[in-house]
């Protein structure tokens, strides 16, 4: 008779196990996990305790003070049907329409440009957030090592992040509030998909991500994180993984690509691909090393784009890539190590969005925010491995925590009294930074706001070293200039920054601002019209426009000009008081035989909506049909002054230089008082000579 065969079975992997030494009194009970975690939010409110009334800051001021939408509840649909809504200036248009939202919301809540509630939102999103880290840490955690005391674990590295220095980056500069929306999305995301793995099928994981992809496009890197975790924790065959992440690869890849669809033809770039990309390891080797030493952080760092692989920097960021891609195969060979693992991917993944697409710098310290939610979960993880299998003595554990906590609180503090002003926070970034010609720049203009002119001056002139094509710098040249009664080198700098930005609308108008004050105002007219024409919504140069209009006592003049301001901004007390206080229209002539329904019907083509589908085309670099929209202006206004100049500077970009020639000898001929013109021309006629030149 055949024995029976016995069945043999693997036996569990026996999870190892601390010293009693290390285990004694470390397990926590829910009462004191929250607690622990109200302290947590306790100190990270008492830290950033002094940031709340700190001011608007760089980028601020085209995203949020110069932007009139904001100021209207009623354009927040505008904010999702036009980019151009979301920030004044033309090279920063990304498609944001929930944090504009937001911003108009914190308007509204202030009652004006009261950085408080702008502040007080972004923190309440810090705290949600950190809630979140905390749920998802202990979460992966528990799938990788189970222990009661991996609760202790993910509160100190959220209490870690929470008051590490790096995040005062983003959490004090408003417009990069983006920065901290983003990674909430995503965290939440991820905590709903780890934590509720029965509602999965309904996809309600996405509906977080799908708002946060309408506040900045980084949080497209949701499917790759999500991917990561699936593979690592759940299933560890490649392509089922895959598989399982589809439906977040299609729907958040369909709206990143809308997303930035609408944001690119005003988005700006970089100038060499090449370099910024060869440039990104090294970045990324210093963020790493900012982790643990974050004692050089600044607003803006003059790092320049490294030209060649062989440079030494270059080299040791690409084996640094190295080293985090064998450290994450390493640490996904044992499931206790894989939280290490998917730290790694999640630093490195998430520093793709500002890694791969060459912008306008090469660093920036607010791009560490999302990033770092992965290190800090790495390497709080793997010094908790290190000791749970020791015997460390309680005591000592705690007081290393406590010391590091302490001093990061501090660094944090330290961060917020820099972003304070302007003035304190452009003086730090000329110290760090000090070939930063922004930088410079900027605190310069700082001290030209006190009337400082000489040390302005002094700043300027050193920013020109780093910075010798700015149109911005050139404008505070001229300013500075003007202030010390030098009004030929004044002129000459405000000429070169329009030179330099054909395009800005803003250029003009400063020059304009001068020109009022030289007396040559009939020019400044000129200059704010042409303006306005690139820019139909300058508000800022809508209302200086206006009051000239109304120092010259043009009442119909000025009536028509609060009355077009008003169509694009109807809440704008600056029109309307304009418009209430000149006197109302002759009556109206005799109505013509068409019907008044019917002429509203009929389009309207005119040679100024001629002329601003011509600076469109322009700004979108479609030179041809700019050239042929502006002929429109023409055929209707053959005089129009505006339309010759815009035809000459669209044949000057398809290097066209004798039709650019003829069309500025007639603007000039037109407007013969149009420095502007004669600056375009004069750059035609050089370009032509240039380019018949003998070549060697």
């Amino acid at each position: 008779m055949p024995r029976p065969h016995r069945q043999h079975s693997i036996p569990a992997r026996k999870q190892p196990t601390a010293p009693a030494s290390a285990l004694r009194g470390y397990a926590p009970n829910r009462l004191q996990v929250t607690l622990a975690l109200l302290l947590v939010f306790a100190a990270v409110t008492l830290t950033y305790s002094n940031h709340f009334h700190n001011g608007f800051h760089f980028d601020d001021t085209y995203a949020i003070l110069l932007n009139p939408y904001l100021r209207d509840l009623h354009n927040v649909p505008l904010f999702f049907k036009d980019v151009h809504t979301g920030n004044a200036h033309a090279h920063s248009q990304t498609y944001r329409p929930l944090l504009t939202t937001f911003f108009a919301v914190d308007y509204w809540l202030g009652h004006g440009l009261e950085p408080l509630w702008f502040h007080v939102t972004a923190f309440a999103g810090f705290l949600a957030q950190l809630a979140l880290m905390y749920l998802l840490f202990r979460r992966i955690f528990d799938a990788a090592r189970p222990d009661p005391r991996n609760a202790w674990v993910a509160l100190f590295a959220t209490a870690l992040y929470g008051l590490h220095p790096a995040m005062a980056e983003t959490v004090n500069y408003i417009w990069q509030s983006g920065d901290l929306y983003s990674a909430l999305a995503v965290i939440a995301g991820l905590a709903a998909y780890v934590g509720a793995p029965g509602l999965r099928r309904y996809g309600l994981y996405l509906l977080p991500v799908i708002a946060g992809l309408l506040i900045k496009q980084p949080t497209a890197v949701f499917p790759v994180l999500l991917f990561a975790w699936v593979w690592l924790f759940e299933e560890e065959r490649f392509f089922k993984a895959a598989v399982r992440c589809i439906p977040a690869f299609l729907v958040i890849g369909a709206l990143a690509y809308l997303s930035l669809r609408l944001s690119a033809a005003t988005a700006a770039g970089f100038g060499s691909p090449y370099a910024f990309h060869i440039s990104q390891p090294a970045v990324l080797l210093s963020y790493f090393r900012r982790f643990f030493v974050p004692l050089d952080l600044s607003a803006d760092t003059d790092r320049k784009p490294y030209e060649s692989l062989l440079e030494v920097d270059v080299i040791l960021g690409f084996l640094f890539m190295g080293l985090v891609a064998a450290a994450v195969l390493w640490s996904r060979r044992r499931r206790a190590t894989r939280p290490i693992a998917f730290g790694l991917v999640w630093y490195i993944v998430a520093s793709v969005p500002t890694s791969w697409f060459a912008i306008g710098e090469v660093e920036n310290d607010h791009r560490m925010y999302f990033p770092f939610v992965g290190l800090a979960m790495a390497l709080c993880w793997a010094a908790a491995l290190w000791v749970y299998a020791r015997p460390v003595p309680r005591v000592a554990v705690l007081g290393a925590c406590a010391f590091l906590l302490a001093l990061a609180a501090w660094g944090t503090r330290q961060r917020n009294i820099v972003w304070h002003t302007e003035e304190s926070l452009w003086l730090d970034v000329t110290r760090k930074s000090p070939k930063n010609g922004r930088g410079l720049m900027n605190y310069g203009l700082t001290q030209m706001t006190q009337g400082k002119y000489t040390v302005a001056l002094d700043y300027f002139t050193r920013a020109l070293q780093y910075a010798p094509d700015y149109p911005f710098l050139e404008t505070n040249l001229g300013i500075v200039n003007a202030s010390l009664h030098r009004d030929a080198e004044a002129e000459a700098h405000f000429l070169r920054a329009i030179r330099l930005a054909p395009t800005d609308s803003e250029l003009p108008m400063y020059y304009a601002r001068w020109l009022v004050a030289v007396s040559r105002v009939p020019e400044a007219i000129a200059n704010l019209k042409h303006a306005i024409v690139l820019k139909p919504d300058n508000l800022e140069c809508r209302q200086m426009l206006m009051g000239i209009t109304a120092r010259s006592g043009d009442a119909w003049e000025l009536r028509a000009q609060a009355a077009a301001t008003l169509a694009l901004f109807p809440s704008d007390s600056v029109a309307s008081g304009y418009l209430a206080t000149t006197p109302a229209p002759p009556p109206n002539p005799p109505k013509p035989a068409v019907s008044a329904d019917a002429a509203a019907d009929r389009p309207q083509t005119t040679a100024e909506s001629c002329l601003l589908r011509s600076l469109q085309l322009y700004r979108a670099q479609k030179y041809p049909e700019s050239i042929a929209a502006a002929r429109e202006a023409l055929a209707i206004r053959p005089d129009y002054a505006e339309a010759w100049n815009n035809l000459m500077v669209a044949y000057n970009m398809v290097s066209d230089w004798d039709n650019a020639i003829a069309a500025g000898e007639k603007a000039t001929q037109l407007a013969p008082s149009m420095a502007l013109y004669r600056n375009n021309l004069a750059w035609a006629r050089a370009e032509k000579a240039k380019a018949s030149a003998p070549h060697p």
